[in-house]
């Protein structure tokens, strides 16, 4: 019997592959354990279809990844800390003190994308931003002293 494998089954195949199993292996442990369907041309089709709508969301959201990098490639953010007697930051900017300043541009940027160590001193600076799929993005960050 032929079967479409859902998920990878460890010494017979990946998911999306078409594997010839025996009658029993294929209906009382494959189909009813949810590893795969039996596979008829209905269930290829829909497999198909599936594989084909997942790769155009994929490239949508690929597309608007490239976008918001775009956007943050281009603007700088100021972000304003107390100075210390000694003309040394007061503490530092932190992760959570970027993803504010980015909300009030009204992006949201999860903290843990932010790669960025705690900024310690006045001046530009230039952290990563981490997108997803492999998109990163440079951002650049003014800290002012007050």
């Amino acid at each position: 019997m032929k079967v479409l494998l859902i998920k990878d089954v460890k010494s017979l195949g990946k998911a999306g592959e078409i594997k010839e199993v025996k009658e029993g292996y294929g209906r009382n442990f494959l189909i009813a354990k949810g590893f795969a369907k039996l596979a008829t041309k209905e269930v290829l089709k829909e497999y198909e279809e599936e594989q084909k709508r997942k790769e155009e969301e994929l490239k949508l959201e690929i597309y608007e990844l490239n976008k918001e990098k775009e956007v943050l490639e281009n603007l700088t953010i100021d972000i304003e800390k107390k100075l210390g007697s000694n003309g040394h930051l007061y503490g530092a900017v932190t992760k959570d003190d970027i993803a504010n300043a980015l909300k009030n541009h009204k992006i949201e940027i999860d903290k843990k994308k932010i790669d960025a160590k705690n900024i310690k001193e006045v001046g530009n600076h230039t952290i990563d931003i981490k997108l997803g799929h492999g998109i990163h993005a440079k951002l650049k960050i003014n800290v002012k002293g007050i």
